[in-house]
Parts: C-alpha cells; structure tokens; sequence
C-alpha cells in the first residue's frame, strides 16, 4: 500500500520541505527587495546597493563547508537550526530599526550574514532531495524545488512593491522574520533518513579532510567533474546574457518602454517556472547521450535573438523585432532551465549519500562563481559592440555550437554512467 502511494505522488517529508522552502524563500526574497527599495530610498544611488548585493553574494564560496557539514550532521536539524538562525538575525535587524538605526553598513552586514546561513542551508535541502523521493522522480522533484525558487523571484518584486508602500520597511522585516520562523517550525516534522558517520577527532579537522575529500572525489569521478564544468560553462555563457544582455538589448538598442519591458522580463521569468515545473515530463526525453542536441537546440535559438538586433529588422519595426528576440529568449531559458536540472539531477543519482552534500555544494559554487566572470566580460562586449549587438549575440551562439560538439565527446562514453 504505501508503495503505491509513493508511486502515485510525493511522500509527507518532501512535500513539508517544500512547504518550508516556498516559506523561507519567499520570506528571503521579499526581505532582499524591500532592502533594495529602502536603500535608493535613502540614499538615492543604485550603484550602493550594486555594491552591498556583489559583497553579499560572496558568502557562496562557502557552500563546500555547508556541503561538508550537511553529509556529517542530520540534514533535517541543520534546515532547523539554519532557518531559525535567519530568523534571529531578522528580528535583532528589527530591533535595531526599531530604535532608529539604519546605515547602510548596518544593511550590508545583514545581507552578508543571511547570504552567509543561505549558502550553508542550500547544500542540505539538495542533498536530501534524493532521499526523500524515488529515482525515477528525482528530475520532477527537483524541478519544483527549482521553480519554487524561480517563483520566488517573480512574486518578490510584486508583492514586496505592493507590501513596502502599504506597510513599510519594518512591517516587511517582522514578516520575514516571521516566514524563517514558520519555516522552521514546519521542518521540525519532517523525517530524512541520517546514519551517524564516525569523527576522526575533532570537527573541525575532520570538516577540512571531508572538503579535501569531496574536492578529490569530484576531480576523480570522470563523469561528475564532466558535468560540473558543462555546469559551470552554462553560468559562463547564459546566465549573463540573461542578466546583462537581454536588458541593455530591451532597453537600450529597442528603447522599448517601462511596460513592454517588464512584460518580457515577466514572461522569461515565467519560462523559467514552466520549464523547472515540466521537468518530469522532459526528463523522459532527455539523456546523457542525447543532451548535446539540447545545447545544440539553444545554440540555434539565439541565432533569431541575433538577427532581432540587426539594422535591417530595426528598421521594420520595433514589433516584429521585439517578439522576434522574446519569443526566442523564452525559448533558451525554459531549455536551459530544463539543462540545468536534469545534470544536477543525474550527479545526484551518481553520487553515494555520503557525499552528496559536498558534491552539491562544490558544483553551486563552482557554477555560479563564473556567472559574475560572464557578467563582466558580456558587460565589456556589449559596451565594445553597442552599435552593432548582433555580433556578441552571434559569438555566444558559436560558443554554444562548440560546446555542444564537445559535450557530444566527452560524454559519449558515460552512456551507461547516468542513472536511468
């Protein structure tokens, strides 16, 4: 009975998980846009808060140690006590607001140390994903887990806008501090299988020889350390096209207004739901040996984002150029999404429980650590090609071209690595 239970949908301890993400997230990314809006509030410069964001995202050089400790420690009271420390520094952040003060540096060290505890808490939930769901769910579970944070991202800027004009910056801060707190609460039931391991001495030594030891099994295993570099190449030439590109082309080279400009951000934040949210269906399409098509597939939707910015499209019309470029970037982020998924889902199944933790862990940080090299290099080339964007454009779809012959290559032989 319970087996067809399980077959016919998650079990209690997943779904309270995600329950406790879509609380805490939520609580994170409202927290985050209301200390954005209150930071040009006050000071008026966007270029402060640019800088307090970039100091904050540097927390994430540690996920290997939050790696390390959620393969040592039960997963399910590191979630606990990582949401319950949120909730703390949120209502100590309160308290000092409350008696009237409000720098910036007071800001910034709130963001650092909650990016801090995010970084630590990231590793334990994606590494206890797969042992709360059967392997053959294991890409639509991720893909919810993945959409709930893309979905996060969508509903922040809307409900904190409407929220931090009704209520305020205080109320705001009570509230998320509250959403950690619920969070935690709800975790506390849920039941994540741990055995004990034993320490070789003291922690914190035995920490430092398990992160040696994740770095050394992520190096050795042939086919892990595979997809974390084509991990770490999509954060390289992606995720900046996304997060510099596709702005400076809506606004800058179309001049488009404030409104069709949030449409198409709304809709590409959209793709990328819709496309965490199908993973279960794509995943029975998709394989090691066939997952070179899917780059190869993106490389060719951004030849038409390429010809969208030519003079010649400009020159018939801001319309057809405008749909031209967002229906094809709606295209690359619901693939790409799809990508991204389903290589973290097939190391997961790779990799023993044991390590799984680490290797998590090692693969975010490693990935995500190029995406703000990515940044700066798209932003130079766009500055360098401002009259003529299409040529970037058509370098990173080369790019892709290439990546795709290689990913054909080099995983031609693990075939029979991926778990089926």
């Amino acid at each position: 009975m319970e087996s067809q239970i399980k077959r016919k949908g998650f079990s209690k301890d997943f779904n309270l998980m995600v329950v406790g993400q879509i609380i805490s997230i939520l609580g994170s990314a409202l927290l985050r846009f209301a200390l954005s809006l209150y930071v040009l509030d006050i000071t008026g410069r966007a270029d402060l808060f640019a800088v307090l964001f970039a100091i904050s995202s540097v927390p994430i050089l540690l996920a290997p140690l939050g790696g390390a400790i959620a393969d040592r420690f039960n997963r399910r009271n590191l979630m606990v006590i990582f949401d319950f420390t949120s909730s703390i520094i949120v209502f100590i952040f309160f308290v000092v607001l409350a008696i009237g003060n409000s720098s910036i540096l007071l800001i910034g060290v709130v963001m650092v140390l909650l990016s801090l505890v995010s970084a630590m808490y990231a590793p334990a939930v994606m590494a206890s994903i797969p042992v709360l769901v059967e392997e053959e769910k294991l890409e639509q579970a991720n893909g919810i887990v993945n959409g709930i944070q893309a979905l996060s991202g969508v509903a922040a800027p809307v409900l904190g806008g409407i929220l931090y004009g009704m209520i305020g910056l205080k109320v705001l801060v009570i509230m998320s501090g509250v959403f950690f707190f619920l969070s935690a609460i709800l975790e506390m039931f849920i039941n994540i299988p741990f055995s004990q391991r034993e320490m070789n001495g003291h922690i914190i030594p035995t920490l430092v020889n398990d992160l040696k030891g994740g770095f050394s099994y992520v190096v050795k295993q042939s086919f892990i350390f595979k997809c974390m570099i084509l991990a770490a190449l999509l954060n390289l030439l992606l995720t900046p096209l996304f997060v510099v590109g596709v702005p400076i082309i809506l606004r800058v080279t179309m001049q488009s207004s404030d409104t069709l400009y949030g449409i198409a951000m709304g809709l590409i934040d959209f793709a990328t739901i819709l496309g965490a949210l199908s993973m279960g269906y794509f995943a029975k399409k998709m394989g090691i040996n066939n997952l070179y098509f899917w780059i190869f597939v993106t490389a060719l939707l951004i030849v038409p984002m390429a010809i969208s910015v030519t003079p010649l499209m400009l020159n018939i019309g801001y319309y057809p150029s405008y749909i031209l470029f967002v229906v094809s970037t709606l295209l690359i982020a619901m693939i790409i999404t799809v990508i991204s998924i389903y290589v973290i889902t097939v190391v997961q199944k790779e990799t023993p429980n044991e390590n799984l933790g680490k290797v998590m862990a090692i693969i975010i940080a490693v990935s995500q650590c190029m995406a703000p090299i990515g940044q700066i290099l798209y932003g130079l080339l766009f500055e360098a090609f401002s009259i003529q964007i299409y040529i970037p454009i058509i370098m990173v779809c080369v790019s892709m071209m290439v990546m795709a012959i290689a990913t054909k290559k080099i995983l031609r032989f693990e075939e029979g690595a991926a778990a089926k």
